[in-house]
């Protein structure tokens, strides 16, 4: 590991047109930390590693191990129907169909309803047809969770139950949200909190339920392919549309924390843990192909080995955490900004040099020199 080396390529990064980036790279015991850019673009003020930041799909991964430790306590059984438990809000035959793991495992052939929840989104992933208003316009609205798996459930199916390949949803993951409540009494996020976030010792880590963030963070600006000129922060927004989907708030070490201990079997028990790594193949959000498990990506990396993980992506930030399969390597990295890309006439996002750059620093986080 060259520490002179990864903060050249965050630098570039930054340089390449990228608002801010941070990132903690662990090595055996070796470790990094390190930053470039901007927190607050409009002030000047640096980023900082320390920042705590929301990560977006990295929350299914915490969801998961919550949902394994119910199953664990014999309080759930991955292979009964959602219907069984939920009948209410996926009815019939096709909630008999659809069982628990394949809602965490996005094999449900239930759609996503974001394009539905924001009106101006209803043309995605035909990026070029939609407008970002809908972002603006819901920056305090307070959804509900039934009313947005509803959404998701009428809307015409992805997939037929268990098919590969699976087509990844928000609305299974709202749909285990609302089995914890049922089975455990409490919302979602206060049990997340206490059966993995505190045990783990995550003390900046949380899923709040407000539109703030609490501590040092930084702007989160979206630019969603160049309709927002400058990119503008949404990083207060209720994030009551994604909840246990999508919410969390973390920082970089927490992040290598989590899955230091959930992929040595610390957080959930061993057999519970091969079970989310049972992976196939699901359609991303861009169209792309990832192996995925149950809350869990696996990320073969060439030259490099096998990693696993999570990403995520909200209005204005992302992140991605992965341990490669001996648990010696490790990278979380987050950024305040989204979306950077142009569009072509056609409405396909084109390649920009901040995307060679991050390749770069991920491959040199990674490796093993």
């Amino acid at each position: 590991m060259k520490p002179e080396t990864l903060q050249a390529r965050l630098d570039a990064a930054h340089e390449a047109g990228l608002i801010g980036i941070v990132a903690e790279v662990r090595h055996d015991d070796e470790s990094w930390v390190g930053a470039a850019g901007l927190a607050d673009a409009e002030a000047g003020v640096s980023m900082e590693s320390t920042m705590r930041q929301r990560v977006g799909s990295v929350s299914k991964t915490f969801t998961a191990a919550a949902v394994m430790r119910l199953v664990e306590a014999g309080e759930i059984d991955l292979d009964r129907s959602i219907g069984h438990y939920l009948p209410h809000l996926v009815p019939g035959e096709r909630g008999a169909a659809i069982t628990l793991e394949m809602l965490m495992g996005h094999t449900s052939g239930l759609a996503d309803y974001l394009p539905q929840a924001y009106p101006s989104l209803a043309a995605f992933p035909k990026i070029a047809a939609t407008t970002p208003a809908s972002l603006e316009d819901h920056r305090f609205t307070r959804f509900d969770p039934v009313d947005l798996i509803a959404l998701g459930v009428a809307a015409r199916p992805v997939g037929t139950p268990g098919g590969r390949p699976g087509v990844y949803s928000n609305t299974g993951y709202l749909l285990l949200a609302q089995l914890i409540e049922l089975v455990i009494g409490l919302g979602a996020e206060q049990h997340i909190t206490e059966s993995v976030i505190a045990p783990a010792g995550l003390t900046d880590t949380e899923l709040p339920t407000g539109s703030k963030i609490e501590a040092p963070h930084p702007k989160m600006y979206e630019s969603w392919f160049g309709m927002f000129d400058p990119p503008r922060d949404f990083s207060v927004f209720d994030m009551s549309w994604v909840g246990p989907a999508a919410s969390l708030v973390t920082t970089l070490a927490d992040m290598n924390r989590f899955f230091g201990m959930l992929l040595a079997g610390e957080i959930v028990s061993p057999s519970s843990l091969e079970r989310m790594r049972r992976t196939g193949q699901v359609i991303a959000f861009d169209g792309s192909r990832i192996d995925y498990g149950l809350g869990l990506h696996r990320v073969q990396a060439p030259g490099l080995g096998t990693f696993w993980g999570h990403d995520g992506s909200v209005w204005g930030a992302g992140a991605v955490s992965l341990t490669s399969e001996d648990g010696r390597r490790q990278l979380s990295a987050a950024v305040n900004q989204q979306r950077w890309n142009r569009l072509d006439a056609g409405g396909v996002p084109q390649p920009h040099a901040i995307d060679a750059a991050l390749l770069a620093f991920l491959g040199e986080a990674l490796g093993e020199a």
